[in-house]
């Protein structure tokens, strides 16, 4: 059974309870539809035995709460916690250093890479759990059963999942991979803070000429500003396939900006004028860098040639292949090795990567003509 907390007294009285216990298993809800920013509804907290579910819409004091998750004596159990961490830091400014994901763990030990809660939970316990209450509506008060159920479960297998995991780790002598991976987790979080240069991401934007890449950049920048400052999601504004067809036609007037697929009247009417301002001041911007073309389908044989490889080496280290390089890293090996001078991603050339990884993408291009 779990207990609600709905005070500030409740909330401090359960930070000092918990302050001398060594691992809490934590999971927060929140709900992220029709905003920017995500909304926190609920703070579930375990010490292995008992259940709290702390309500934060109804408590204004969070000093004790971040003294605790943020103490280094207090090591957090949570699992695939990026968003955990995004939701703790902007709603709470909250910002735990001492966790352990069971969902990297997992990974590590040779699980599954990527595996959700309740598919680890069957894995490891046998045990199938309900999981449909995972997009209810997480800011209602009261709460559904279901969802209260729903949340305690959430942490109630944190705890036996850590002890199993981490003796995996030791046996296979993988902590220090887990470390390495666990602060790879902390610098893709706040990696996501930063949104410049968003353009880079859109979808089709290295089909465009500098000209019309500087002004999508510009355009970018305006829309995430917007977003941002009235907490509205980026699509609720502006779709990222009318900023590209808007840098691509470059418009100069108001009756340019009709008949633009997904861009209706009443938001081109709401934003046309400050668009048209964006698109102008590009102008004088410093032109940005052309994008590079996606690779030649000549190049997919030898794509294929390293990802082999690294299955040989994720077969041979019993380790999810997902774990030692991602499509992105591979495209950017292969398109700087094509223009002469290789670029290894940061990760490879460090840490465990280093010695296993590095080596054997790097034979396959020793050993090709096609570079």
């Amino acid at each position: 059974m779990h207990q609600w907390i709905d005070s500030d007294h409740q909330l401090q009285q359960l930070c000092e309870t918990l302050a001398p216990v060594a691992k809490i298993a934590l999971d927060t809800e929140f709900i992220r539809t029709d905003t920017f920013y995500p909304k926190i509804a609920l703070i579930q907290v375990s010490d292995g035995q008992q259940c709290w579910l702390i309500d934060v819409l109804a408590i204004t004091q969070f000093a004790s709460l971040k003294a605790l998750l943020e103490s280094p004596t207090n090591q957090l159990i949570l699992h695939a916690c990026a968003e955990d961490l995004e939701v703790l830091d902007y709603a709470l400014d909250i910002r735990p250093s001492n966790i352990f994901d069971t969902q990297i763990a997992a990974g590590i030990v040779n699980l599954g890479y990527c595996m959700g809660y309740a598919r680890l939970v069957d894995s490891l316990f046998d045990i199938s759990l309900d999981k449909q209450a995972t997009r209810s509506d997480w800011l209602a008060r009261p709460l559904s059963q279901r969802q209260l159920d729903y949340a305690e479960v959430d942490v109630q297998y944190l705890h036996a999942m850590e002890e199993i995991l981490s003796k995996a780790l030791a046996e296979q002598q993988r902590q220090d991979w887990f470390i390495e991976e666990t602060q790879g987790l902390f610098a893709m979080v706040d990696s996501r803070k930063d949104h410049g240069e968003y353009y880079l991401k859109l979808k089709g934007a290295w089909r465009l000429g500098v000209k019309s890449l500087t002004a999508l950049n510009r355009l970018c920048d305006w829309r995430e500003h917007l977003a941002r400052s009235s907490n509205r999601p980026r699509a609720h504004i502006i779709k990222d396939s009318v900023l590209i067809e808007l840098a691509r036609r470059l418009p100069s007037a108001k009756e340019h900006l009709h008949g633009i697929e997904d861009w209706f009247p009443r938001s081109v009417k709401r934003h046309g004028d400050a668009v048209l301002q964006q698109i102008a001041a590009a102008a004088t911007d410093t032109p940005v860098a052309p994008m590079p073309q996606p690779l030649p389908k000549t190049i997919s044989a030898l794509m294929r040639e390293m990802r082999d490889s690294l299955t040989d080496v994720a077969q041979a280290m019993k380790i999810p292949q997902e774990f030692l390089c991602n499509k992105k890293e591979l495209e950017t090996i292969l398109r700087s090795s094509m223009e002469g001078q290789c670029q290894w991603p940061e990760r490879l050339n460090q840490g465990w990567r280093l010695a296993k990884v590095k080596p054997a993408l790097k034979d396959v291009l020793d050993r090709t003509e096609a570079l």
